[in-house]
Parts: C-alpha cells; structure tokens; sequence
C-alpha cells in the first residue's frame, strides 16, 4: 500500500489565496461552453451529469440552471463549501438537482452518470503517472452504457509556443508574482506573493499531456474517443493553433 502524503494541489487548492488568485475567471465563456457542450452531445433533460474536479462549482450551477442534474465533487473541501453556500444564495438553482461532494477523481463515485465532465485542465496533476490512468478507469465506471465523457485539457503544443515566462497580477491588495516553466514533461508556475507580513510560495505543476497520451490512457480504459474540438465554441481541434484540447469519450 503506498503510504499517505498530501499532494501540492490538496494544500494549495485549499487556501484562500487559490481563491482569491482565479476569482475572475469568465462566467459568461463557462455558461456558454456549457449550452455548447450538452446541445452537441444532445443530453436530454433528465439527464444526470457529473462535474470531475468541479473547484467552486460554476460549470455545475450553469449545467443546473440548463435543466440538468448535477453532482459536482472535488478533492478540495474548501471549495465544495464555497459551491455549497453558493446554492444558498442563488436563487435561479434548482438546489434539489445539484449536490456537491468531496471526492478523489482517482476513484469511482458511488453512482452512475449519463455524461462526466472533467474541465478546465482538471487534471494531470498527480506525482504517479498511474493516477492519471485511475483517474480515466473510474471515469469509465462512473459512466452508464452508451453515456459521454469530456475532458477538456489546455492545448499543449499551443501553450508551449505562448508561454508567459513570468507575470504578476494585483487583487484584493495582494501582488501575485508568477514564473512559468517547462520542465522534464510538466509545466510548472511559481507563485510568490506576500500577505500580512507573511511570505508565500506555491508551485502549481501540470503533466504536459498531448493528445497520443490521452488515447494511450483511453485505449488502455476502454474508453472510445468519438471527437475533439479547440475551443469553447466547439471548433475543429488544430494542433498548433487551437486554445483547448477538448476530447469527447463515449462507453461502449
């Protein structure tokens, strides 16, 4: 059995600094890739779809709101409480068709999906390289017969090319400095920042996964990939030019 550590993404997922740091991600971009999405996989109303590495739930309220049902769960606790009180104050949810759970994505949930959504590059942060191919195995067992997968995932070759080798952004009073690189197959961003008289450092660290690395995994699964596209409007995946790896896996 292998013995018990906390990953970097457990400690730092879990601070509000992470918060703070990506609070301003497009909402507006998530809703609409979301309407894309379910109308491209023709999902029905009924439907009962998991959000994989859920984070603060945005993307599971959107699939709410949509009409669908939704369990979203996520490794990080804070982050599920987030999503939690967000059903509280939202009153456009449907709080009795969304449940937000923790769980490790390397394992199966306890329940069958018709469609499992893993986006926003949710994935590839583990130190094994087998928790990778767990990580596909259990989407495979969470799936109904006939139901869909999505793994959205950053476009490495084009994210390579534009690399930001260092940065900084400013919020709530709090100078976030960052420093990219790419590394013996991951792509590492340091991040340095200071708060109340307290310095700080975290690393974040992604496996650079192309797309003959995911098929590997889904050959290996038994997963079918049936289609990709490069960004959040559903366009033709390119390899060089597109933002997004977006694979869309259907269990036989």
């Amino acid at each position: 059995m292998r013995a018990q550590k906390q990953e970097w993404y457990a400690s730092w997922f879990n601070t509000p600094y992470y918060h703070i740091l990506y609070g301003d991600r497009d909402y507006e971009e998530a809703g609409a890739f979301m309407n894309n999405l379910t109308t491209a996989l023709s999902l029905q109303a009924d439907s009962h779809i998991m959000d994989l590495a859920c984070g603060r739930g945005r993307h599971s309220l959107f699939l709410n709101k949509l009409g669908f049902k939704v369990t979203g769960v996520d490794l990080s606790e804070n982050s599920i409480d987030f999503a939690r009180k967000q059903l509280e104050q939202d009153a456009s949810v449907d709080s009795s068709r969304i449940t937000f759970d923790v769980h490790n994505m390397t394992l199966p949930y306890h329940d069958k999906f018709d469609a499992v959504f893993n986006l926003f590059t949710s994935f590839g942060y583990f130190d094994e390289e087998q928790d990778n191919l767990n990580t596909i195995k259990s989407i495979k067992k969470n799936l109904k017969d006939g139901a869909y997968a999505v793994i959205d995932f950053m476009n490495v070759p084009h994210v390579l090319r534009h690399l930001v080798i260092s940065n900084s952004k400013t919020i709530q009073g709090i100078t976030f400095n960052m420093n990219r690189r790419f590394e013996n197959g991951f792509i590492y961003k340091d991040i340095e920042f200071t708060d109340g008289g307290n310095k700080y450092h975290f690393t974040e660290r992604v496996s650079a996964l192309m797309l003959s690395d995911f098929q590997k995994y889904f050959d290996q699964a038994g997963l079918e990939l049936i289609d990709i596209y490069g960004d959040y409007q559903l366009y033709e995946y390119d390899k060089f030019n597109s933002s997004r790896l977006i694979m869309i896996l259907r269990k036989q």
